[in-house]
């Protein structure tokens, strides 16, 4: 398994073949982004997760992440409708990414492979979830907003995916697919900006690190415009098909490698 600690040194001694097939992922990751607006952690994360411990997949994503999610929000639109009306949101993610970026930096983070396989699998059953009549009152609660944003928030922070937390909730709103995808961009950008400045501040992440990642930061961002181009042309759901079949095979992986950790 790669990028065990320090992750400089481990990134500096990978060999060109695994950089070729990280800068793929990343390629891969912002093609979908662009061409659906969302979905860049949720494909790169478990791909890499695959190969190496989820705190070093959580810290290389963090540039790519941020970069694309940036593009995203300045390319997008219905500002009054997203960021307007739910920018709160983004305050109850950021408390739940310190929650959560903590459990990263001072638990063993094999076990968080078990929550992203299981966020994964809530994301692909998410038109069962959001119909479960009890989901429905929570998520029209007047806490509702505070709870889903600290819970997708702590899940950002310890597997570097909000999304399925976040689309239980918003679905319940009835909200543009437009303005949904700006909330899920603005709520994310803010999420990774507090952990970096957490990460940073307990020595786990640095300049050098930010620097090696950079050429992931740019495939990705590349990737993610040319599926912004490519979004008028080919048909979303697609790409969102060839997303699940892929998640489908994510999680039962991240469960096996979680389970080959405990009995090596």
């Amino acid at each position: 398994m790669y990028f065990t600690d320090p992750l400089m040194s481990g990134l500096q001694q990978l060999p060109v073949s695994v950089w070729l097939a990280m800068m793929a992922v990343f390629l891969v990751a912002g093609l979908v982004h662009g061409t659906i607006g969302i979905g860049f952690p949720m494909v790169a994360t478990p791909l890499l997760a695959l190969t190496t411990d989820m705190r070093s997949a959580i810290i290389i994503t963090l540039l790519p992440t941020i970069a694309v999610n940036l593009i995203s929000i300045a390319r997008g639109g219905r500002w009054s409708e997203s960021i307007g009306r739910y920018w709160p949101l983004a305050i109850y993610v950021a408390i739940g990414c310190v929650l959560g970026t903590q459990a990263l930096i001072h638990l063993n983070p094999e076990p968080f492979r078990l929550l992203l396989a299981a966020l994964i699998l809530i994301y692909l059953n998410q038109k069962r979830t959001s119909g479960v009549r009890s989901l429905e009152r929570l998520a029209q609660s007047d806490y509702a907003m505070f709870l889903f944003g600290v819970a997708s928030g702590f899940a950002a922070g310890t597997v570097n995916v909000m999304m399925p937390v976040l689309i239980v909730f918003l679905l319940q709103k009835e909200i543009n697919p437009t303005a949904m995808v700006q909330v899920f961009n603005f709520c994310f950008l803010t999420g990774k900006t507090v952990q970096s400045a957490l990460l940073a501040g307990n020595g786990l992440l640095d300049i050098q690190v930010m620097s090696a990642t950079a050429p992931l930061a740019l495939a990705g961002v590349l990737a993610l415009l040319i599926g912004m181009g490519l979004r008028s042309r080919i048909s979303p759901e697609r790409y969102r098909r060839w997303l699940e079949k892929l998640l489908w095979l994510f999680a039962p992986v991240l469960v096996l490698q979680y389970l080959y950790y405990l009995v090596s």
